[in-house]
């Protein structure tokens, strides 16, 4: 690290914080002590947490009071993860349909409020407090230090992005952050040769020191450096996340930059799970939450996964008072890792590898790949006027944009129709687009709506 960087990371980054009333670093200095704690250690910090969260739950939302009400439990019969399963779970549009009767009635309130990116069709509302978001930063700097990545240090992120009329409006104190903390946004989205060209320029100049990416971005990238022989630079740690990392697309990355490191997370959660340097699963977030995988029986019950099987992601929030989330059915399905500590000498659980997570690569008129991870975006735009969206590429190429609007078929403004024919020709010029305004989008075969659908001869083209 260059003389700015250590004066970033040892001055001007804890200063910052400080200035602003964020107690970032301090947890992250206790997450850095807690990551080599025992396992009962680690059980025992979950435990505490989930006691302040249900009672606070219990006391101060009506949904959760009522949910303990109807179960005959008091806040005192949930004391340990153990026992969670005592309380039913959080599906996705429940949560949507929940979010006034778990917002706590007393502090702390919400003070930060986004909209999930719909990789599954459905975005949502999520509120969280500042506890919650302090723990979620720390817990992510500590993650990604995992992979080597520390504040001061010169970052690219290729990353899909998309800005919010809030964020419109300040773009300039964004750039600037950016600039200050040495972070560098290139847009992951288009995939041409062309394009990837003027990335791996991008990455000559700028020289980084690590590299954040969409998992199917960087691969493309990879593949991209490995065939054109354009790799400029030393070793460049890889972090992942988004999407799943394929052993192959691993192998890419690890040719064309450096080691490759898989995380999972999300909008409602942040940093669930990262990779260690032992490369063995993902080491979960113990101390902000509790991640449980479980497996629907016939007979609609459920058990927790065993080791080594398939079930579905269920995540409980342990920092966030002011919309709780206990037990809530995020729509992604992850691998069971058996307990033990990790060969980097971590107890902390770990998860993986997810699946389902990749979205499927679109072709433009010319044929080029570009991902279908643009469209997790455009909801952030229609979150006013639209419930739900899906995008399918026929095998004629023509896209269809499937649209629920808020108020019905047929209500969904003339500039949001405009919008979503702009967006689509930038991103993929020449390709015909129809909206189509619909009632509802049906669920597929496994229970999940799929954002990008791509038919079978597109696909097989990939």
């Amino acid at each position: 690290m260059d003389l700015y960087g250590r004066l970033l990371h040892d001055v001007l980054f804890p200063g910052f914080e400080a200035l602003r009333g964020r107690p970032t670093v301090g947890l992250m200095r206790y997450l850095d002590r807690t990551q080599w704690a025992s396992h009962d250690e680690l059980v025992a910090i979950q435990s505490g947490y989930l006691r302040r969260l249900i009672r606070h739950a219990y006391q101060h939302t009506a949904w959760y009071r009522r949910i303990l009400d109807e179960r005959g439990l008091s806040p005192e019969d949930i004391r340990t993860p153990e026992d969670l399963h005592r309380l039913p779970l959080l599906e996705r549009d429940l949560a949507r349909g929940s979010i006034e009767g778990r917002t706590s009635s007393a502090p702390p309130f919400a003070t930060v409020k986004k909209v999930t990116s719909g990789s599954t069709g459905q975005p949502m509302m999520v509120a969280y407090n500042s506890e919650s978001r302090y723990w979620r930063d720390a817990t992510r700097w500590r993650g990604y230090g995992w992979a080597g990545y520390r504040p001061g240090m010169k970052a690219v992120h290729y990353w899909g992005f998309g800005l919010t009329a809030k964020e419109r409006k300040t773009r300039w104190k964004m750039q600037l952050d950016r600039a200050l903390n040495r972070n560098f946004y290139i847009d992951c989205t288009l995939r041409s040769d062309e394009h990837l060209a003027g990335v791996v320029e991008q990455i000559r100049r700028f020289r980084p020191e690590i590299l954040v990416t969409y998992s199917q971005a960087g691969a493309y990238l990879a593949r991209y450096v490995l065939r054109t022989g354009s790799r400029a630079w030393g070793e460049v740690p890889v972090i992942l996340g988004a999407e799943r990392l394929w052993d192959h697309d691993r192998q890419a990355i690890q040719g064309a930059f450096g080691p490759a490191f898989e995380t999972y997370g999300s909008r409602e959660f942040m940093l669930t799970g990262a990779e260690c340097p032992a490369h063995d699963g993902m080491h979960q977030s113990m101390e902000t939450q509790i991640v449980e995988i479980i497996v629907r029986n016939p007979d609609g019950t459920t058990r927790a996964a065993r080791p080594g099987e398939s079930g579905e992601v269920v995540v409980t929030d342990l920092h966030n008072l002011a919309v709780p989330y206990l037990r809530y059915v995020n729509g992604d399905v992850a691998v069971q890792r058996a307990p033990g500590k990790c060969a980097c000498g971590r107890w902390l659980d770990r998860i993986g590898p997810i699946e389902g997570r990749t979205l499927e690569i679109l072709r433009d008129a010319k044929g080029g790949p570009v991902g279908g991870t643009m469209f997790a975006v455009l909801f952030l735009y229609l979150v006013d006027h639209a419930l739900s969206y899906q995008v399918i590429q026929h095998a004629d190429d023509h896209l269809s944009v499937r649209v629920v609007p808020i108020g019905g078929a047929g209500t969904l403004p003339a500039a949001s129709h405009q919008f979503i024919h702009d967006f689509c020709a930038r991103y993929l010029p020449g390709v015909p687009v129809t909206v189509e305004e619909v009632a509802d989008i049906p669920a597929g075969p496994a229970g999940k709506r799929r954002l990008v659908v791509v038919e079978p001869k597109l696909a097989a083209a990939s």
